[in-house]
């Protein structure tokens, strides 16, 4: 292929006519996804079980709404504005039972009885408010209005002001200084002239003077100033005692720019962007303000064991000399337990090493290690939390006990640990994951989701509250993300398989309980093509790895000897699983490339979701590496198994599946004879922080695993056929990146490359056409370069 730029107005595409053939075609499976039907998403349950709310399409709108379906009588109606509006509670929350709940509608607080279907107005304040919820004596309700905490005694009907907290700066006090040696000329003559002039100021110095003394006697109310910081996230204990509050410090970045040609006004304009890795982290204090002693301090993480822990890595730069010094956290607001007596909080090293959970002595901040999960590499994985948040995080009713997700095992499972004796129990285990558990309403059970089945399953089961055999309540081989009705006497399942779109079943929660599908989505023009199931398949790794993979193999009578092989996106991310894939459009294109006779390879490689941490951290400190080799082992599989020509390969994927796809046709050019690399990261050194720091630290500190990892410095490897596209207004991996690295082969002399750029487009593209356009290409360039002798 010669290098060529290819803007989308001016080039219509022929394929290549090939003998296979196939009655799908790149522009039938690229159009707008209506075509293939409707299906639902955004589950909920009415507040007495009877209906199930999902947002769906039968009026072909130009976006989803709101539809409802009675299980009992299922016929599914659209959802009007007057009866949606009901349906928003803002800043709702229940009590301890759920049999009330707690809303705001403009500046009035709403209490339902969930039980009688009956509401009241609780207070009708006369300035904003925000974050209702109930104290433990649930006669009381605490809220948010003008920067402090108010408490509503819902029996009285009186409303009490709790914290004093002034965003300004503490007055300082004026006391009388004034001496007769410091009035000008004019000032003591007149005094001395006119004695009724001197005897007022002199009373009125008087009766300043004892105000004053008055004052110092007597006990100020108690304010906190801030000096002008903004306090956030303001909470009140359930007991009322104290209340918390965060200070979040910015880091210093600089953003980046993303020009915008196509601006509708006709001017080229700034999209406001990320920055890049290795800016200075924001962090955040957590204040504590005491309402029984009046005072307010801060929660102090110097005492966390190895806060100074340096990480491994460090030995690779025995020539730079490592400061020992306490390490920069983030830390999630406090976790009360549900009497307010105890808070826990979840606290991560910056340099995403470290997650402790610790318990906060609320009379001081100090804190107290729970536990602690040290990752080298770095600490991630389901229910662990990120940034901010803690993730999976809570008490147990006996406010003694927490819960918490962690990956010690080398799987993320669900713990819980006695705060007072520092006992902790695995409540599961084993070589799968677990999702989103959550306490029963009767405050005696687990719910949860895990892959104990299969990696490429979840189902959702069962458990006692301190553990206990785990009682599998879904059935249907795929995935099942269930929505638990407010009774708990039912199951709302979103239900899909490999070549199944998502429907909506309800299912009794009961142990083999037959589900009941409610919605039919797919159209009759999507129906009336026979897609694939694709075989998961694994191969073994150089390194002796179990690799999995989906696998779609041509009718024997079309094989044309070639094979592709698909990079999913974002690394961690799972693909080879039994459910409809977030890849839709690459799973139709599979299934066309298939017809024509291809044998298509669909990868989770090193770094993908849903097999634990090792998986998961295979690609610390060298992304191209165990990932780029996965690829390599997939082909190698392809040749060895399946009858594939090694010299027809080719490759291709979008973001991490772009940088896998560039690092193959750069470093494994014996391999892959084409490539398309879809807005393709070329420089990690150029991505986001909160990504790249986690794999491959900063390039500041670590600048050898950004050197190993980016394909800009592997471009003079190319032999191959490459195709690179990318859209123009990529806020996410930017339009830079392609460009820089087209540069770089044009200086090395490289002829066999061609880009195609996409003005309209965003990371994830929008447009039909541009998908169209993008995929036409994509095939050309294998039919041209797989095929063609």
């Amino acid at each position: 292929m010669q290098r060529k730029l290819f803007f989308l107005p001016f080039l219509v595409i022929a394929l290549t006519e090939i003998q296979a053939q196939s009655s799908l075609s790149v522009e039938y499976i690229m159009r707008d996804p209506k075509w293939m039907g409707t299906f639902p998403s955004s589950v909920r349950w009415s507040d007495d079980s009877q209906q199930i709310y999902f947002k769906y399409n039968l009026e072909n709108d130009p976006a989803d709404s709101l539809y409802k379906i009675n299980p009992n009588d299922p016929k599914i109606t659209k959802v009007h504005w007057p009866e949606e509006k009901t349906l928003r509670k803002n800043y709702s929350s229940n009590n301890s039972d759920k049999s009330l709940r707690v809303y705001l509608e403009d500046r009035k607080i709403i209490v339902e009885n969930l039980a009688k279907n009956s509401s009241s107005v609780a207070l009708d304040w006369f300035q904003n408010i925000s974050n209702p919820n109930f104290l433990a004596d649930e006669n009381l309700i605490a809220f948010n209005s003008d920067g402090n905490i108010f408490i509503l005694n819902r029996a009285t009907g009186t409303v009490e002001k709790v914290t004093n907290i002034n965003t300004g700066s503490k007055p300082s006090k004026r006391k009388s200084n004034e001496k007769e040696g410091d009035l000008d000329f004019l000032e003591k003559d007149n005094l001395d002239l006119l004695k009724i002039v001197k005897e007022r100021k002199d009373s009125q110095k008087a009766r300043r003077e004892y105000r004053e003394a008055i004052s110092e006697d007597s006990e100020e109310e108690f304010t906190y100033y801030t000096e002008g910081k903004n306090p956030v996230n303001l909470t009140l204990s359930p007991d009322g005692n104290y209340a918390t509050f965060s200070y979040y410090n910015r880091g210093s970045s600089k953003n980046t720019k993303v020009p915008d040609y196509v601006d509708a006004s006709g001017y080229t304009t700034e999209l406001n962007a990320r920055s890049k890795v290795g800016t200075e982290p924001t962090t955040v204090q957590i204040g504590i303000y005491d309402l029984t002693r009046d005072t307010v301090y801060f929660i102090s993480t110097s005492d966390l064991p190895g806060i100074k822990d340096l990480p491994d890595y460090v030995k690779d730069y025995p020539e730079k000399t490592w400061e020992e010094k306490e390490r920069t956290v983030i830390l999630s607001q406090p976790y009360f337990s549900n009497d307010g007596k105890k808070a826990i909080i979840n606290i991560r090293s910056s340099d995403n090493k470290d997650r402790w959970i610790s318990l906060i002595d609320l009379n001081s901040g100090a804190l107290k290690t729970l536990d602690r999960q040290r990752d080298e590499a770095w600490i991630a994985g389901p229910g662990i939390g990120w940034s901010f948040s803690g993730g999976t995080l809570g008490w147990l009713p006996d406010n003694k006990h927490i819960y918490f997700q962690s990956e010690e095992s080398g799987y993320s499972h669900l713990y819980i640990l006695d705060v007072e004796s520092g006992e902790k129990t695995a409540l599961t285990s084993g070589s799968y994951e677990v999702f989103d558990p959550f306490i029963s309403k009767d405050q005696k059970s687990w719910y949860l989701t895990t892959s104990e089945v299969d990696p490429g399953e979840r189902h959702f089961y069962k458990m006692p509250l301190m553990g206990g055999k785990m009682e599998k309540l879904t059935t249907m081989t795929g995935n099942n993300d269930v929505t638990l009705s407010p009774d708990e006497e039912k199951l709302a399942i979103l239900y899909s398989y490999s070549n199944k779109p998502i429907e909506l079943f309800v299912q009794d929660n009961k142990v083999g309980a037959k589900p009941i599908q409610l919605t039919s989505g797919q159209s009759e023009e999507f129906k009336s093509y026979n897609w694939r199931d694709p075989q998961i398949v694994k191969f073994t790794a150089e390194d002796g790895a179990q690799v999995p993979a989906r696998l779609y193999t041509p009718d024997p009578a079309k094989k044309n000897g070639a094979a592709v092989i698909f990079v999913h996106g974002a690394g961690y991310l799972q693909n080879v699983h039994k459910w409809w894939s977030s890849y839709f459009r690459e799973y139709m294109f599979h299934n066309l490339l298939t017809d024509l006779g291809y044998t298509v390879l669909d990868i989770d490689y090193r770094a993908s979701a849903g097999y634990g941490r090792d998986w998961r951290t295979g690609i610390y400190r060298h992304m191209g590496g165990k990932d780029l080799s996965d690829q390599v082992d997939g082909a190698k599989y392809l040749v060895a198994s399946h009858g594939v020509d090694a010299d027809r390969i080719g490759i291709y994927g979008g973001s991490y599946g772009g940088f896998i796809t560039l690092m193959a046709l750069f470093n494994a050019p014996e391999v892959f004879k084409s490539g398309a690399a879809l807005r393709s990261v070329t420089d990690w050194a150029h991505y986001n922080h909160g990504y790249t720091s986690n794999i491959l630290n900063t390039p500041e500190e670590d600048p050898i695993s950004y050197r190993r990892s980016g394909p800009i410095y592997f471009a003079e490897g190319l032999k191959g056929n490459l195709l690179m596209a990318h859209g123009m207004v990529d806020v996410n991996v930017h339009f830079q990146d392609v460009v820089r690295l087209s540069q770089r082969l044009i200086e090395l002399g490289k002829n066999n490359w061609e880009m195609a750029i996409y003005p309209v487009e965003d990371h994830g593209f929008v447009e039909p056409s541009s998908w169209t356009d993008e995929y036409k290409r994509i095939l050309k360039l294998f039919n041209t370069t797989l095929l063609e002798e």
